[in-house]
C-alpha cells in the first residue's frame, strides 16, 4: 500500500491578463511520487516503471541534474542552499508521468518533509521548451497555515512573451485529499499572468492508473502541443516577443522567500 504517493486528477488554468487577455483550461492528471516508494511502484508491470519503459513510467533523468542519479541527494542539496537542513523526511515530487515514453514538466513540484510529518521546503522545478531547467528553493514557515505564501525573481527564461524583469507568487494547498498550486507573474505594473491546478486525491493503484490511461492517453503530447498552439494565438494576437536569453547553465538553482512570515 502507497502511503505517501497517489494520483491527483483536476484542472490547469493559464490566464493572461495584459496587454491582450487570454485564458486556457485543461484537464490533467498529475502523479505525486514519494522517491522513497519508487521501488514499490516499479511492480506495476508494464503499468508503471521506473527508470524503464512502460505504458506510463517516471525516469529520475527527467528531473533534477537530467544525470539519472538518485533525485533525493540533488533536492537536499537545494533544500541546504535554502537554510533548510534535511533529517531524512519524506520527499515527493508531483510532476508528469512519461506517457508511452514521452513527458514534458513545464513545473515539477517537491513538497519536502520533515520526519515530524511538517512541510520543511518546496522545490519549484521549471523547464522550457529550449532544454533548460531551473530550482527555485523556498523553506516553509512553521505555522499551522493551511495556504503556503512564497515568491521569487524570475531567473530562467521561459515564454517568449515574458519579459525577464519580472516576479513569480506562489500559493500552495500542500497533497492532502486535494492540491491546489497558484502562481501569479507580476512586473512593476501588477499582475501579468496567471496559472493554477487544483486536483482530486485518487489512491496510486492499477485501477487508477488504467483510469488516467483511458481518459488521458495523450495527455503529455498535448501538454507540449497546447504550448506551441497557445504560442502561435498569442503572437496571431499581436503580443511582443522577447528573444531568447540563454541561462548560463543547463541546470541552475536560486532562493526564493517565504510571503508573510
Amino acid at each position: 500500500m502507497m502511503i505517501g504517493s497517489a494520483i491527483y486528477k483536476g484542472s490547469v488554468i493559464h490566464e493572461r491578463m495584459r496587454p491582450k487577455r487570454h485564458r486556457l483550461r485543461y484537464d490533467v492528471f498529475t502523479m505525486l511520487i514519494d522517491l522513497e516508494e519508487l521501488p514499490d511502484l516499479d511492480k506495476c508491470g508494464l503499468l508503471f516503471g521506473h527508470n524503464r519503459f512502460a505504458v506510463l513510467s517516471f525516469f529520475d533523468r527527467d528531473h533534477g541534474r537530467a544525470n539519472g542519479e538518485s533525485l533525493r541527494p540533488w533536492v537536499e542539496d537545494r533544500l541546504q542552499e535554502a537554510g533548510v537542513v534535511p533529517d531524512g523526511g519524506a520527499i515527493r515530487l508531483l510532476c508528469y508521468p512519461r506517457i508511452f515514453g514521452y513527458v514534458f514538466n513545464p513545473l515539477s513540484v517537491y513538497f519536502c518533509y520533515r520526519l515530524d510529518g511538517a512541510l520543511s521546503g518546496i522545490v519549484y522545478e521549471v523547464c522550457n521548451t529550449f532544454g533548460e531547467r531551473h530550482a527555485y528553493v523556498i523553506r516553509t514557515p512553521k505555522s499551522s497555515r493551511s495556504v503556503i505564501r512564497q515568491s521569487c525573481d524570475k531567473k530562467m527564461y521561459v515564454s517568449p512573451f515574458m519579459a525577464m524583469e519580472t516576479k513569480y507568487q506562489f500559493r500552495i494547498v500542500p497533497p492532502a485529499e486535494q492540491v491546489n498550486i497558484a502562481i501569479r507573474q507580476k512586473d512593476e505594473d501588477g499582475i501579468l499572468f496567471a496559472a493554477s491546478f487544483s486536483g482530486e486525491k485518487s489512491p496510486f493503484n492499477r485501477k487508477t492508473l488504467i483510469g488516467c490511461l483511458a481518459a488521458f492517453p495523450f495527455l503529455t503530447v498535448k501538454i507540449i502541443t497546447a504550448i506551441h498552439w497557445e504560442a502561435f494565438l498569442l503572437w496571431a494576437k499581436g503580443l511582443k516577443v522577447f528573444p531568447h536569453t540563454p541561462a548560463t547553465r543547463p541546470v541552475d538553482s536560486s532562493i526564493g522567500q517565504v510571503d508573510g512570515s
